[in-house]
């Protein structure tokens, strides 16, 4: 078992949102942060304060006679960093922004990681009540004194940590064909101090109250020995309903690691596949894993000295994104440009093997513009249920359970195909317009489609049933 490259995905998801682009406290962006993985002091949800106060998953592993599990509960605490600066008596004044010399500090919320390891636990010895497992995680108070070039004490910097406090779930229950169904699942368990926010000032120190109080980012790393957990996206036949009686609360369980590796899960508060990993082109967290790094590394190089100045004053992670994108060599910048990768590595050889390359005689190439003459997308066709599907065909909208949140949306929908596509992968993409969308001339007119692999669309008659279109 090996937790590293589960880690570095799990790091990803902790950090998600936690400062975004152009991470100065000033940007709109910035005003409401701490947008995933939030559990919330109970009665915060109901109040209109915070984020409800608990999450579970339901996962389905294959035990040994020795089996057990691991649980690795990862958050971040929040810390609030106030900067004061030292009056004429000697004492210190809260401010907004602190200045010393040419460095600036502004009062803003930190965030400190905390991982907390339970068990192991024996799987055997799991049963179907749950077992409570309590967490507290200690508050406290940290002071760093500023000082200026002559010696001077000008100010302070205090940072505070709430103390935090929940509940581990975890219970065990038998599954058809030998498997074992694993819930685990995290409670807030702070008292209620949040519940009574009232509008106004009130309203917002009742908000300000909850997320001190609160688990951010939070997500699970599940390990296993003498046992595999099964994918709940794409379970093999034999498990397929002890995975539908699977349930999930506020996040969603993947398998982590490289793929392969069955001892390790992911309980994540944003959707992600089995085996998500990091691309190794990406050098810099920039806390957005949603956008691309090299359009966020070139928006960092654009940004003005001032503009950097207050990011670096905002916090010092801000400050680490902004020295790494400016030490960035032209090598390095081009690397963010992407790179093609090969989904079929194991069916055919590598671009960099001698039976692919160019040079050699009778090699095909992987891509030639006589090839890209033989495509026509408004003309080609694909068997789908022994049915040809061409421009103009009409089928209904499946989406398959490795869609993304859109495709969802438009799961029974019916539409007209507008094209096939064949890329140079070896997969077919059908594109369509949807007979619901009110705009739906319009995007055809301006060549926009959804686009659905073949598997995922019925052929339709004329009169809308299945059929010969």
């Amino acid at each position: 078992m090996s937790l590293s490259l589960a880690r570095a995905v799990a790091d990803a998801v902790l950090y998600e949102g936690y400062l975004l682009y152009p991470y100065r406290a000033s940007s709109q962006k910035n005003q409401a942060r701490w947008q995933f993985g939030i559990l919330g002091p109970p009665g915060a949800a109901a109040s209109g304060s915070g984020e409800e106060a608990d999450m579970f998953a339901d996962c389905l592993l294959a035990p040994g006679p020795q089996a057990d599990v691991e649980i690795h509960l990862r958050f971040l605490q929040l810390q609030s960093r106030t900067a004061e600066k030292t009056d004429d008596d000697g004492r210190f004044t809260a401010v907004d922004e602190l200045s010393v010399g040419a460095a600036r500090w502004l009062s803003w919320d930190e965030a400190v990681e905390r991982e907390i390891t339970l068990g192991p636990f024996t799987v055997a010895g799991l049963g179907e009540r749950e077992a409570v497992l309590p967490v507290e995680v200690p508050g406290g108070e940290d002071t760093e004194e500023l000082h200026d070039a002559s010696g001077r004490l000008a100010g302070r910097l205090v940072r505070r940590r709430r103390p935090l406090h929940a509940e581990v779930r975890l219970a065990a229950a038998s599954a058809p064909g030998g498997l074992v169904r694993l819930r685990v699942g995290v409670a807030n368990s702070a008292a209620n101090t949040t519940a009574n926010g009232t509008a106004g000032a009130a309203a917002d120190r009742g908000r300000q109250d909850a997320i001190a109080e609160s688990f951010i980012g939070t997500h699970l790393l599940l390990s296993l020995q003498d046992a595999d957990f099964m994918s709940l996206l794409e379970p093999p036949p034999a498990a397929r309903a002890a995975a539908a009686a699977c349930g999930q609360h506020r996040c969603w369980p993947v398998l982590a690691g490289p793929e392969g590796q069955s001892d390790v899960v992911l309980v994540s508060p944003i959707i992600l596949y089995d085996h998500p990993a990091v691309a190794p082109e990406s050098s810099v967290a920039l806390y957005d894993s949603t956008e691309i790094d090299e359009i966020l590394t070139l928006r960092v190089l654009t940004l003005t000295e001032e503009e950097k100045a207050e990011a670096r004053a905002t916090d010092p992670r801000a400050a680490a994104i902004i020295d790494r994108c400016e030490a960035m060599s032209p090598e390095e910048l081009q690397q963010l440009h992407g790179i093609l990768r090969n989904p079929h590595a194991m069916d055919i050889p590598s671009m960099d093997t001698p039976e692919t390359r160019p040079s050699d005689a009778g090699a095909a190439a992987w891509w030639t513009p006589e090839a890209e003459a033989l495509v026509q997308p408004h003309l080609d066709a694909v068997l789908i249920n022994g049915i040809p599907v061409a421009r103009g065909s009409r089928v209904r909208v499946n989406p398959s359970r490795r869609a993304d949140a859109q495709d969802l949306f438009f799961a029974g929908q019916t539409g007209r195909v507008t094209n096939v596509h064949f890329d140079v992968d070896g997969s077919t993409h059908v594109g369509l317009v949807l007979d619901q969308d009110p705009a739906a001339d319009l995007h055809e007119g301006y060549g926009r489609s959804f686009y659905y692999s073949p598997d995922e669309l019925e052929p339709l008659g004329p009169d809308g049933k299945e059929g010969m279109p």
